[in-house]
């Protein structure tokens, strides 16, 4: 038995015991962590950032990138944030992911990366054989001031690569917005870089659907599901699920079906654009609808019965298809799924964090299903969200309670998880630490989840992802109340 075992056996207490006294004081200073006193402080702090539920640009434009097929993202930048951008998304969906870097270091820093970039899209073009770059800057790239347009027009009179070769390219410095900015930037880059321009009023008759920062194969591919089923012609720009979900067929392909390049050359003939995350691709829908002068339309995150009807609706408007029985059917059977389960859901306290259009969508979805979403944190939020998102809770008699934190991280949310106790934590990985010291369950919902595997292939969005989520947090409070429950309440029956 330890020093320490022997303190705790004999329930010493003296102050002068050098063994149990580090142990008294550490359990003093856990509990005040949970007073309003450390709360207000913690909430006071301004120059730190604590386990952020959110990540840099480039991560963004990385996936933005991976949706365009034979598409190789090329990062103007370190190695090492390379390799991270890879890694983070190789844990989340244990898929391979394909990306290069021109391995800036200290004498780039110094001399400006033009010679990296060069070298290494000459190696890229001739090593990879890709169809297409899509280049994007890192902060060290930004804050020396890189001029990408100029290395790569260098770059292709020096014979680096072919005159004719495609490039797309994009700022996104990784000090300023989150992942949801990197992936609207690059966007709008390749929409920039390599759409022809609009041919006068002619359209090509399809529909261009833009999902935004989703990291759910599942979910693109039942947006593609429902919108082909409404007989529409479509395209889903950039459309990563292949690279997202590939199949295992023992030979590695470097580059998975994704949006053509010919489809993405004709995207400004479009009949029209859908974006289906508005916060996630601002940049991308004002370059469409203002500058292209495109019908758009922006709606939010189809999650939830009352969300999925609005997407069903502006589909319905946009191309004038009739909604068909099978969708109807399905309607039918998630407010079948949200009666069965209600008495296990309705009335919970839940706290909640992620991107800002996912938050939108889930607070719908809990607001109708008539529980109470009292925490609500966006780390990338904008005033613009948190108006949103308070209107959104003053429209329902379960929003009362609710109060939004925009630019906030997760240190804060484990003070209010402390200070203010809900039913449930809804987010990442990232939140499991706050969610075990605050004994409450957490639904693995959001990005990213590398500590549990294939929810990335099941949906949350439509109707079929409202039965998915209906299941997972009912079945979750019932495992809850049959682990902590006393015996004669451990019954056959829930």
């Amino acid at each position: 038995m330890s020093n320490a075992e022997k303190c705790m056996t004999n329930n010493c207490t003296t102050t002068e015991c050098t063994t149990c006294t580090p142990n008294m004081d550490t359990q003093a200073v856990l509990d005040w962590m949970a007073t309003e006193e450390y709360k207000e402080k913690n909430f006071a702090r301004e120059a730190l950032v604590i386990n952020a539920p959110r990540t840099c640009q480039p991560y963004g434009a990385m996936l933005c990138a991976l949706g365009i097929e034979g598409c190789l993202p090329f990062l103007h930048g370190s190695q090492g944030c390379a390799a991270y951008f890879r890694s983070a998304l190789t844990r989340h969906v244990r898929e391979p992911v394909p990306m290069v870097s021109d391995s800036m270091t200290e004498d780039a820093a110094v001399f400006g990366g033009q010679a990296n970039l060069i070298e290494g899209l000459k190696n890229a073009y001739t090593t990879y054989k890709p169809s297409i770059i899509a280049m994007f800057s890192s902060c060290m790239a930004e804050v020396i001031g890189d001029d990408m347009k100029s290395f790569i027009i260098n770059a292709r009179t020096q014979g680096a690569i072919p005159e004719d070769f495609p490039i797309a390219y994009a700022n996104t410095p990784s000090f300023v917005g989150s992942h949801i900015t990197g992936y609207d930037n690059m966007l709008k880059g390749l929409l920039n870089s390599l759409a022809d321009t609009r041919n006068g009023k002619w359209t090509n008759g399809r529909l261009y659907v833009v999902p935004g920062f989703d990291l759910y194969a599942g979910n693109l591919r039942e947006y593609k599901r429902m919108i082909k089923a409404m007989g529409i012609y479509m395209t889903m720009l950039p459309d990563p699920t292949e690279v997202l979900d590939s199949p295992n067929t023992g030979e590695y392909k470097m580059y998975q079906p994704g949006t053509s390049m010919g489809e993405l050359a004709d995207a400004l003939n479009a009949s029209g654009f859908l974006f289906l995350q508005k916060y996630a691709t601002m940049a991308s829908q004002k370059f469409v609808k203002n500058v292209q002068k495109i019908t758009s339309e922006a709606v939010t995150m189809p999650i939830g019965v009352q969300n999925t009807d609005a997407f069903l609706m502006t589909l319905q408007q946009m191309t004038g298809k009739a909604i068909p029985a099978e969708l109807e059917a399905e309607r039918g059977r998630a407010v079948d799924a949200a009666i069965d389960a209600h008495q296990y859901i309705h009335g919970k306290r839940f706290a909640l964090y992620g991107d800002p259009d996912l938050l939108i969508g889930l607070v719908g979805f809990l607001l109708e299903m008539g529980t109470m979403p009292v925490h609500i944190l966006c780390g990338n939020g904008s005033e613009a969200f948190r108006k949103e998102m308070e209107g959104l809770l003053a429209a329902s008699p379960f929003g009362s309670e609710g109060k939004v934190y925009v630019g906030k991280d997760l240190w804060h949310m484990r003070s209010l998880l402390l200070t203010d106790p809900v039913d449930m934590l809804i987010g990442d990985t990232h939140g499991k630490q706050i969610a075990k010291d605050a004994n409450v369950p957490l639904a693995r919902i959001g990005y990213f989840m590398t500590d549990r595997v294939h929810l990335h292939r099941q949906p949350i969005i439509g109707y079929q992802g409202t039965i998915n989520l209906i299941t997972m947090l009912a079945n979750m409070f019932i495992d809850e109340y049959d682990r902590n429950c006393p015996s004669e309440r451990f019954e056959m029956l829930r």
